[in-house]
Formats: C-alpha cells, structure tokens, sequence
C-alpha cells in the first residue's frame, strides 16, 4: 500500500475514530492519542490491511478495544474516584442548550447504549454496520437503540415539565 493509497483509505477515517474515541475517554487529547497511535500501527501494518474486507469497521473495532484497554489502566493511573469524579462533573455540568442538554443524557447512558446510539444517531451507521463494529448481534443493537432513545426520551420530557413548571411560577 502506498502512501496515497493510506492516506485515501485509512487516514480519513481518523475524524471518526477521534469522534468514537472521545465517546469513550472523554477527553479529546486522549481521543487524538489513541487516534495517533492507531494511525502508526495501521501505517506499521499497511500491506496487511487490505485483507479486511470493511476497513472503516476494523478501525472503528480497533478504536473500540485501543479505549477499553487505556480505560482499564487509567483506573489504574487516575484512581477510579477521579475519573468517576469528571465524569459527574461533566454529566452535572449546568447548560442551557438542549443540544447539550441530551449529549449529558446520552453520556449517562450505559456503555452499550450510549455507543450504539453515537453510531446510529451521530455517524448514521446501519444497525448491520454497528453490529458488525460492536461484535453484537443485529437485535441486541436494536434493542440497546430503542432504550437508548427511550431514556433520553424520558430525561428530555422531565426536562421540559420542569422548565414548563419554573416558567409559570
């Protein structure tokens, strides 16, 4: 493989991989890391590469298992306290836009929800794209979406009764 050839295949997938990486650690100079080093061990594998038939879902998976072992570690490193400590912050954060308002919703949600939700809902992938990415079965993906939907569903109709509430006071 070429380094055009790279760059045109493998390196434009980096701002999804960022985008997908940064669901996971919450944190965007973590996200470009793991992005980085990816890009180095695809680049050290280049000639390999083309044996994957849906190389966009390689390295999505890629990024998938890269987050999960430095999540591991980072309880490690950080303490657990402390990384569950910013993420309540985060998830505590006061907004007004709504738009933020469901990305809080969406990063309460569980892990597979709140990934099965990014990739259909954000990046627009098919559930067969996501189970394939996910190693789930095509169902489980259905199912994890619906009651991913459901529970942002559920905090935006109590958001809004309370807002509705503090506006007629």
């Amino acid at each position: 493989m070429t380094q055009e050839t790279f760059r045109n295949t493998v390196f434009i997938l980096s701002d999804e991989m960022f985008r997908f990486a940064r669901r996971f650690v919450l944190s965007s100079d973590e996200a470009e890391d793991i992005v980085q080093d990816l890009m180095i061990k695809f680049w050290q594998k280049k000639d390999e590469l083309q044996q994957f038939g849906n190389l966009k879902s390689y390295a999505l998976k890629s990024v998938r298992n890269e987050c999960l072992n430095r999540l591991k570690h980072h309880d490690v490193k950080l303490g657990f306290a402390d990384l569950q400590l910013h993420r309540s912050e985060l998830y505590n954060m006061e907004v007004n836009n709504l738009k933020e308002q469901i990305v809080g919703f969406i990063n309460q949600l569980p892990e597979k929800q709140k990934m099965v939700i990014h990739l259909k809902d954000v990046e627009e992938y098919e559930v067969s794209e996501i189970s394939e990415i996910l190693e789930m079965e095509e169902n489980a993906v259905r199912v994890n979406l619906m009651r991913a939907r459901q529970k942002v569903k559920e905090q935006i109709t109590q958001l809004m009764s309370y807002e509705q509430r503090q506006i007629s006071r």
